[in-house]
């Protein structure tokens, strides 16, 4: 389980560090593997406070030079951000950066999750060999209907395209994740994982939300 804090106010700042604690906590608690993306301004100082990987929710096509303003892996790496999110529908990027990014986070031993909207992208995504695409369709991020239920098909069509290509690429399931029986179908469908947001961070006891999707993980 990824869980993607976006820019809420309920996951910045103070919260961001309660909020991964939490999830370290149910980590330890049930044996799942759950990862989480603070903001940049967050992810260091959470990356010192808790055990669980942490990944950064973009990352600019750049190295090292005059790049004002652009965030490169090498500094993520030098913090010892464990991996990175790649073209999110709300920060999407061209396919050369794609590639650009997965190759670079393998070269520093930092894991790559790229974000896919349709299975063919998965499929052109996934010759690159990142470590996990997570098909997202646009219009059901945020919302209350999980793609698991909504457009099953999308997820089955995707893990049979990416294993094809690139065997080794885990597929995760996003957009509107929310309850345990959502995680299930997901994995009936052949997911290995859940990316999530709103779904824990906007949930009243955010505890009880990461708990039930990690059981349902199990």
């Amino acid at each position: 389980m990824l869980i993607n804090f976006k820019n809420y106010r309920e996951s910045t700042g103070k919260n961001a560090l309660t909020i991964a604690r939490i999830a370290e906590k149910v980590s330890d608690e049930l044996g799942v593997v759950i990862s989480v993306a603070p903001t940049f301004i967050d992810a260091v100082k959470v990356k010192e406070s808790v055990s669980i990987p942490v990944y950064a929710q973009h990352v600019d096509p750049v190295g090292y030079g005059s790049y004002t303003g652009h965030v490169t892996m090498e500094n993520l790496k030098e913090y010892s951000i464990d991996g990175v999110i790649i073209n999110h529908s709300e920060r999407n990027v061209m396919v050369k950066d794609i590639e650009f990014a997965v190759k670079k986070a393998r070269d520093l031993g930092m894991k790559s999750m790229v974000c896919s909207s349709t299975p063919s992208i998965s499929g052109s995504v996934a010759v690159f060999n990142p470590d996990y695409i997570a098909i997202e369709p646009p219009e059901l991020i945020g919302g209350d209907v999980s793609v698991s239920v909504a457009r099953p098909e999308i997820i089955t069509e995707s893990v049979n395209i990416v294993k094809k290509i690139s065997p080794e690429t885990q597929v995760l399931c996003g957009a509107g994740v929310k309850t345990g029986s959502d995680v299930r179908k997901a994995i009936e469908l052949g997911s290995s994982g859940i990316l999530v947001a709103s779904g824990v961070i906007k949930a009243r006891d955010v505890e009880k939300a990461i708990s039930d999707l990690a059981n349902a993980l199990r």
